[in-house]
């Protein structure tokens, strides 16, 4: 299976660029400590070598998943697992919401 890109990189803050560029980088060091060759981890991943090149580049827009393939084939895809685990932020807004007041019911008024 061949996995197509998309033809348009999404645009990116260049803290976001740095992220994946560090991530591209992680993963060639990766592979290299591995001493696995490019065509090797092409062809176990079913991708192309420009994508994986792409890749750890930190192209944007290489797919999810075809990160996902390669951490596979390296033996990191536990790591995907990392991403997003602990919520802080989320956490402290959600704990900051104060509870919100139920109205009781009004009580019919009795005719005279």
């Amino acid at each position: 299976m061949i996995v197509i890109m998309p033809s348009k990189a999404p645009i990116l803050y260049p803290a976001q660029t740095l992220l994946l560029t560090a991530l591209g980088e992680r993963l060639r060091d990766a592979r290299l400590r591995r001493g696995f060759s490019a065509a090797t981890v092409c062809a176990r991943a079913d991708i192309s070598r420009p994508t994986l090149t792409k890749a750890e580049a930190g192209n944007a827009a290489v797919t999810l998943g075809t990160y996902l393939q390669v951490l596979r084939v390296l033996g990191l895809e536990q790591d995907l697992s990392l991403l997003a685990a602990d919520d802080v932020v989320g956490r402290r807004l959600q704990d900051a919401q104060l509870p919100h007041r139920k109205r009781v019911a009004r009580q019919p008024k009795e005719a005279a």
